[in-house]
């Protein structure tokens, strides 16, 4: 396998983006290829990267506008999703490499705080926290807390603190949290742990 780049998506990446995060999200892929090109359309994209090898995309991570619903203020923060990589890349640190470039990334555009859903053992090994740990709440009750993640930069104040709102498409297709069985499976996983 050859070294693998990270770096801002083109438009001519716009069909390996749709490959990647259809194989990689396998048997929803489909439904997140939609919220990747709703997310485009309505302006919520904010950073938008892919990793490539040989000349082929064979990772993307999308960063969106969302907000904080804080009692002072709504505040402007970042979420970070999909992260996908082709299956034929995946445990080759690509997933990784664009984890922390989606960081840096979000850090450098003056956010306060990047939030993500996902494997508290994955992301929290890659210094990600529970939101909650913050004082921020889910977005949706489908969403384990444990599983509700953030890193918080310098740009975060104490008072920045409530309930995370999505950008519309993540509601309007379905694409916030998990459903039964697997959201009881994984709460009764979390309770135990």
């Amino acid at each position: 396998m050859s070294a693998t780049s990270i770096r801002e998506a083109r438009p001519a990446d716009r069909e390996g983006v749709r490959r990647v995060v259809r194989e990689a999200f396998d048997g929803h892929g489909d439904d997140v290829v939609a919220m990747v090109d709703a997310l485009d359309a309505s302006g919520a994209t904010r950073t938008s990267l892919v990793a490539e090898a040989d000349g082929a995309v064979v990772g993307h991570v999308q960063l969106s506008r969302s907000w904080v619903d804080a009692r002072r203020a709504l505040v402007e923060v970042l979420v970070l999703s999909p992260l996908g990589v082709l299956p034929s890349h995946q445990g080759s640190g690509t997933g990784t490499a664009l984890l922390s470039a989606a960081v840096a990334a979000a850090r450098a555009s003056g956010a306060p705080a990047v939030f993500l859903e996902g494997s508290p053992d994955f992301y929290g090994a890659r210094g990600w926290e529970r939101g909650s740990a913050l004082g921020f709440e889910r977005p949706s009750v489908r969403i384990p807390d444990p599983a509700f993640q953030v890193v918080a930069f310098d740009a975060r104040e104490e008072w920045m603190t409530g309930r995370l709102v999505y950008a519309e498409p993540f509601w309007a297709l379905d694409c916030v949290g998990l459903r039964d069985p697997l959201l009881a499976e994984l709460e009764a996983r979390f309770a135990v742990g």
